[in-house]
């Protein structure tokens, strides 16, 4: 239970100034969002939405029929790319992790800036340039659910790593066991859950993340979102985002399941 204390008046000139700076700094920032504002759009908005909306239904489910391969290449986006990931993130989470690196003083350091570099980049940026080095397809699409992806499973992994309890390690290297054998024995079996349930967890990501990709011409039912949006076709727009909603549910409930299956 927190104790009251009275604050000294050096504290609370302080925290009046916060208060101040927090609050000139969102005069400033609002001022410049509504220079740059359409206010008759925003007026309008509420129009529009209900005029778009009225479009969309009823869906058309005729439209179904051609959703079939869309969907299965975004599932194959984010399968293929997720186990891309799984398989680069783990040397990177092994050269990162202070316990099992290489390298301290180079390996380290350079798996951790490729981990940042990895995460800080949004997966339609990756995506963006990765059509124009490989051309527009599904390829483009699991490169980049694979280098987004790659930095959240070193992230993850190598932090598993880090805390491992070292008495079996300690107990496989005192015998003279290869260092093959340690990690057979020692690291693998206590890391594998928490990789297992990341795993899963990136792959539910994932399959969100590919559904949008098409609007930059990496593949997927994004494709005919974007064709179907351009074309003024809000019917098929309506079919297509139901599409993706059952999508999302199915590999939501399926990953919640092995999760648990796992645990």
């Amino acid at each position: 239970m927190r104790t009251w204390q009275r604050r000294t008046p050096a504290q609370l000139g302080l925290r009046t100034l916060a208060w101040v700076v927090g609050a000139a700094l969102f005069a400033v920032a609002w001022q410049q969002i509504a220079q740059q504002t359409q206010w008759a759009f925003v007026v309008d908005a509420p129009r529009a939405g209900a005029d778009i909306a009225s479009r969309m239904f009823p869906p058309d489910l005729a439209f179904l029929g051609e959703l079939a391969r869309p969907l299965l290449d975004t599932l194959n986006i984010a399968t293929l790319g997720t186990a891309l990931a799984l398989v680069l993130g783990v040397p990177v989470a092994v050269c990162a992790a202070h316990n099992t690196t290489p390298s301290p003083r180079i390996a380290r350091p350079l798996a951790l800036l490729l981990i940042v570099a990895s995460r800080s980049v949004n997966v339609l940026i990756w995506a963006l340039i990765l059509v124009v080095i490989v051309g527009p397809g599904t390829l483009a699409g699991i490169l980049a659910i694979a280098l987004r992806s790659v930095g959240f499973v070193a992230k993850l992994t190598y932090e598993a790593i880090e805390e491992i309890d070292d008495t079996p390690v300690q107990a496989l290297t005192s015998t003279g066991a290869p260092t093959p054998q340690i990690w057979l024995y020692g690291i693998v079996p206590q890391v594998a859950p928490a990789f297992a349930g990341l795993s899963i967890f990136r792959w539910d990501i994932n399959v969100r993340q590919s559904t949008v990709l098409g609007f930059v011409g990496a593949g997927g039912i994004g494709l005919q979102l974007n064709a179907a949006m351009q074309a003024l076709q809000w019917s098929r727009v309506a079919t297509i985002l139901l599409a993706i909603l059952v999508a999302v549910v199915v590999s939501e409930a399926l990953s919640a399941r092995v999760r648990s299956a796992i645990q």
